[in-house]
């Protein structure tokens, strides 16, 4: 894996990065293996868990981790892509993006001798994905489960479709018309999915969509960038909050995730995020050690 832009880029080392992130979970140091290596961890937009995570994960492993705002950068002067990105490489062993646009973050890596990770753009979220990946088999002890993803067709969702995918799992997303996952992303997935022999599907019906769940995702209705469709979102959203009732759908043993911030009593009530049956602390956990495993793959071969 050279970089991780995309989940499909860790199609061919996702078991190992799955398996690595379950050893560092139970030994966080595991030998200090990233030793004296940095890391440039590039901020367009807010953090909480990407950017705790990301840093604690490199002092855990020997490294370092350089925050840099969008306003720290000459990128807000107007120097472009390709020159940060050929600069900024020459300093640091590897680089994380958040960004808005998921071009740029390609654009970047395309000009970059370091490998790049994809720490959230609109397109994608693959360290989320990977992290519930590791959340699910924890908590179920298989891939081979039914996922349902509940609400936006968003970045996470996205992720999530190539993911399961590539792992074996059935996934459905559950989304109001008009806001349904990537249509270039779905058919890839299902493509992966005629090997693993997952089922991948979209669909509006959500009592037919949560038949035979095992996991129940959901996250929030107005992402970054969207807070001018608020109104017209919460409407058209209103019928896909996860509550007590909605969760009579799924399974009796069905856990329920969101990759936070969750916005309570909108897409989730405190009912069910603070019940038995949630494992979103467990989830937001977890992306510290699969970041590891994915920095690990990426910056001791390089």
């Amino acid at each position: 894996m050279k970089h991780l832009l995309s989940v499909t880029d860790a199609q061919d080392s996702i078991f190992e990065i799955l398996e690595n992130a379950a050893k560092f979970k139970k030994d966080p140091i595991m030998g200090h293996p990233l030793k004296d290596k940095t890391l440039a961890m590039i901020f367009e937009k807010a953090s909480t868990r990407t950017r705790v995570s990301f840093e604690v994960a490199m002092f855990h492993m020997g490294g370092s981790g350089l925050y840099l705002s969008a306003d720290d950068l000459q990128l807000g002067r107007g120097e472009i892509i390709e020159d940060t990105a050929r600069a900024m490489t020459r300093y640091v062993d590897g680089v994380m993006i958040r960004a808005k646009e998921h071009d740029d973050v390609l654009k970047f890596a395309e000009y970059s001798n370091v490998p790049v990770i994809n720490g959230l753009t609109n397109k994608e979220h693959p360290c989320q994905a990977l992290t519930d990946l590791l959340t699910i088999h924890e908590h179920k002890g298989t891939y081979k489960v039914k996922l349902v993803f509940v609400g936006d067709g968003n970045n996470v969702c996205n992720s999530l479709l190539l993911a399961a995918a590539l792992v074996g799992m059935d996934m459905t997303a559950v989304c109001p018309s008009g806001y349904e996952p990537d249509m270039e992303i779905f058919k890839k997935a299902q493509e992966f999915a005629k090997n693993t022999g997952s089922n991948i599907e979209i669909t509006s019906d959500i009592q037919e969509g949560l038949k035979d769940a095992d996991v129940v995702y959901t996250d929030v209705w107005v992402s970054m960038g969207d807070e001018a469709e608020a109104s017209k979102r919460e409407e058209d959203f209103k019928d896909y909050q996860v509550n007590t009732d909605f969760l009579k759908h799924a399974k009796d043993d069905a856990i329920v995730m969101h990759c936070l911030p969750a916005i309570r009593g909108q897409e989730i009530t405190d009912e069910v995020i603070n019940s038995p049956e949630s494992v979103i602390w467990d989830q937001a956990e977890n992306r510290m050690h699969t970041q590891k495993a994915v920095l690990y793959n990426l910056l001791t071969t390089f």
